[in-house]
Parts: C-alpha cells; sequence; structure tokens
C-alpha cells in the first residue's frame, strides 16, 4: 500500500474582480470522495496544507440543493467528522518532504485560487513530485495549485502537458460568474498547458502521464479511481 499526500487548501476567501471577499474552503464532494476511496484501498492518507493551517469547508459545498440533496449533505458532513482529528491538525506544505509519497492529491473549490496557485512551498513538492514520476491528481479548481510549479529558470513546469480544469464557462455559468478574480483554465492555457475539456458538469478525467486530472466535482470518484489504477499499475 501507498502514502498519499492530499494537499489541501487553507484558504477562507475569495478577493473578488470588484475587491469583495467571497467566503470560500475546501469543496466537500471532492475532499471527501478521493479520501474516502484511497483510505478504502487501504492507502494511507496525510492532509497538508499552507503552514499547517486547518483547512476549512465551502459551506455552500454542503448544501442540498449543491449536493443533489439532503442524503448527500448528510453523508459528506459525516464523513468530514470521521476525520476531523486529520483536518485539525494537517502538516505543513513546507514540512513535505516529495520522496514521501508515491501520489499527490488536490481536491478544489476555490480556495487554491487563493493560496496554492501562489505558494512556493506547493510549488516545490509539486515539481519534486513530476520529476520521479509519481502521481499527481488535482481536479476541479485544484489544478490552479499546478502554477505554482516554477522550474529553476522560471518556466512552468507542466507547460505541454496535457490536462483538465473547472472550465472558464462552467465558472462563469455555475461559479462565481463575471466578477471571478481570474479564470484557472484561462491562466493554466496562458502559461502552456494544453487542456482538454469536456461538456460543462460532465464526469471527465485526462490522464497524461503521471498527471491525472479532473473537470469538476462530478469526476470527483472517476479521478479516484485512476489514482487507484495508476498505483496498482507501478506495484
Amino acid at each position: 500500500m501507498s502514502d498519499i499526500l492530499m494537499i489541501v487548501t487553507a484558504a477562507t476567501s475569495l478577493t473578488m474582480k470588484d475587491g469583495s471577499e467571497h467566503p470560500t474552503g475546501f469543496w466537500a464532494e471532492e475532499l471527501v470522495t478521493a479520501h474516502r476511496a484511497l483510505v478504502a484501498a487501504g492507502h494511507s492518507v496525510t492532509i497538508a496544507t499552507p503552514d499547517g493551517v486547518a483547512p476549512t469547508v465551502d459551506a455552500v459545498s454542503l448544501d442540498p440543493s449543491q449536493t443533489g440533496g439532503e442524503a448527500r449533505a448528510r453523508e459528506f458532513a459525516d464523513y468530514l467528522e470521521v476525520i476531523a482529528g486529520e483536518l485539525s491538525s494537517p502538516v505543513a506544505i513546507a514540512d513535505v518532504d516529495a520522496a514521501d509519497y508515491a501520489a499527490i492529491v488536490l481536491p478544489g473549490g476555490h480556495g487554491p485560487m487563493s493560496d496554492l496557485a501562489f505558494d512556493a512551498a506547493t510549488g516545490r513538492v509539486l515539481v519534486a513530485a513530476n520529476e520521479v514520476g509519481a502521481v499527481i491528481a488535482p481536479f476541479c479548481h485544484g489544478p490552479a495549485a499546478l502554477l505554482s510549479a516554477q522550474l529553476a529558470d522560471g518556466t512552468f513546469a507542466f507547460a505541454g502537458r496535457r490536462l483538465t480544469v473547472f472550465t472558464d464557462d462552467e465558472e462563469r455559468t455555475g461559479g462565481t460568474g463575471e466578477n471571478t478574480p481570474w479564470f484557472v483554465e484561462t491562466r493554466l492555457r496562458e502559461r502552456g498547458a494544453v487542456i482538454d475539456s469536456a461538456a460543462p458538469w460532465s464526469d471527465h478525467v485526462v490522464v497524461d502521464g503521471n498527471l491525472i486530472t479532473g473537470q469538476n466535482p462530478q469526476s470527483s470518484a472517476s479521478v479516484a479511481r485512476r489514482v487507484l489504477d495508476a498505483l496498482a499499475a507501478h506495484g
């Protein structure tokens, strides 16, 4: 069985284009679905955040209108209670040695747009993991964290890589809309990533070598399955 690092946003708000603060955090379905699947398969999951700050769940992600009903909202909330101890005492990303982990999983929520996208420690871990071919699996807004990964010469570590992410269309129609301070899909394209998008809100996963990405919350379970497949393939 493998040791897996789950890098989670510690942000509680996102500064919008108009200067207002939009409450945010991690998206419950994404963290719960991935964590539960990995642990159920026998793997060990370590949660890490910037500076070891306890992450905050985006309250909207536990709203039944967003989860698909009361039962799903309760399911996610109950699982977060089960792992409350882990969530309350994450390790600091700056203290992480990427060599200790076979995979790095990065769930979304808008939080990564506030912290992980600009976090040097996250970038260092992602670059090191990528250099040895460890599985890297960000999904929904999680790929924003990839933007922190700069090589020594200043170039983007994931330029030329094929991936998917919460699309600009999804952001405009079901995310934070035109007041979004920046669009993750657009920014990744500008940095040289090759974006492979499917229809909005469809389950879509892209695998490019060790990089496994998912488009949205609907892709959470599929990302987890692909991570498990990749770990099994590498023994």
